[in-house]
């Protein structure tokens, strides 16, 4: 190397240094953070700051960023666990957890395994859950369950700076001893509904069949009624007529009901030849002199 350059660089290598070492204070004072994510930054190894997204400054070679932590919400993998109803029902129940990291110091410095943590508390509560529940209500009120098992877990894992945004129950399962044991139930409750609305449709026929009884016979008191008041109008003509007309009205009555008579019998299928009474001879005589002497 020439002297010239030589006696150049070594006035110069202070000033290069100095460059260098404002470079790399400047790049380790500078933390450009990503939207998704906070950084926990410490100073000699204890927590001094939490940086948000966008520019952030620290102070060189004494704060370090310790820990990255993303903030989007994250999902558990399902996980199974058994549990006995109120009623003593063995049932294996699937569950699904969502929450993202809201104040990552405490998630930090707090817990270790904080999806492994949130897997148990999700295990005891839910056992707890449906301890205090029968299996019909397990089944058809889910939801609920589903939001007290939401509400015990944040307040669990409130002190971990953790906010879980939903808790689902995907599925409830049954042994199959229990799956056979409730179909022949719910075989038993169809029968059972089938007899009873065979039983109400006889009882209601009866019913029907009643009133339609009640009915003809109120008509048929209403028909002998009116045929009633027919003949007592009938019989208190009659007997107008026979205050009025005297004997003659009274024998023209009754010869008329010996023509009627009569004449019913000449009615009757078979009956070639009748024999009349003299008596009815000279009743339709009487009754013929009467009628024209009415006339």
């Amino acid at each position: 190397m020439p002297p010239e350059i030589a006696e150049m660089i070594g006035q110069n290598l202070a000033l290069v240094v100095l460059a260098l070492v404002i470079l790399l204070a400047v790049s380790r004072a500078v933390r450009i953070v990503p939207q998704s994510e906070k950084y926990v930054v410490e100073r000699f190894g204890r927590l001094h700051a939490v940086l948000g997204p966008g520019i952030n400054f620290i102070v060189p070679f004494l704060d370090q960023v310790a820990h990255r932590i993303s903030v989007l919400e994250r999902q558990l993998p399902t996980s199974r666990q058994d549990a006995i109803t109120a009623d003593n029902v063995l049932v294996q129940v699937e569950t699904s957890v969502f929450y993202r990291i809201i104040e990552p110091e405490k998630t930090v410095y707090r817990i270790r395994d904080v999806d492994a943590a949130i897997t148990t508390t999700v295990a005891g509560i839910v056992r707890s859950e449906i301890g205090t529940m029968e299996l019909d209500q397990v089944q058809s009120n889910r939801a609920p369950l589903i939001e007290r098992i939401r509400e015990s877990l944040a307040n669990m894992v409130d002190d971990w700076g953790i906010e879980v945004t939903r808790a689902e129950i995907l599925d409830v399962n049954l042994d199959e001893a229990t799956r056979a044991a409730m179909l022949q139930q719910l075989n038993a409750e169809r029968a059972r509904r089938a007899q009873v609305t065979e039983a109400e449709g006889r009882c209601r026929a009866v019913e029907l069949a009643a009133d339609g009884d009640l009915y003809a016979a109120e008509q048929q008191a209403k028909a002998k009624r009116l045929l009633a008041d027919a003949e007592a109008y009938a019989t208190a003509a009659i007997a107008t007529a026979i205050r009025d007309g005297g004997i003659e009205a009274a024998q023209y009555q009754v010869a008329m009901r010996q023509v009627e008579v009569l004449t019913e019998v000449g009615k009757g299928q078979g009956k070639q030849t009748v024999i009349i009474p003299a008596s009815a001879l000279e009743a339709l005589g009487d009754a013929f002199r009467m009628f024209r002497g009415a006339k």
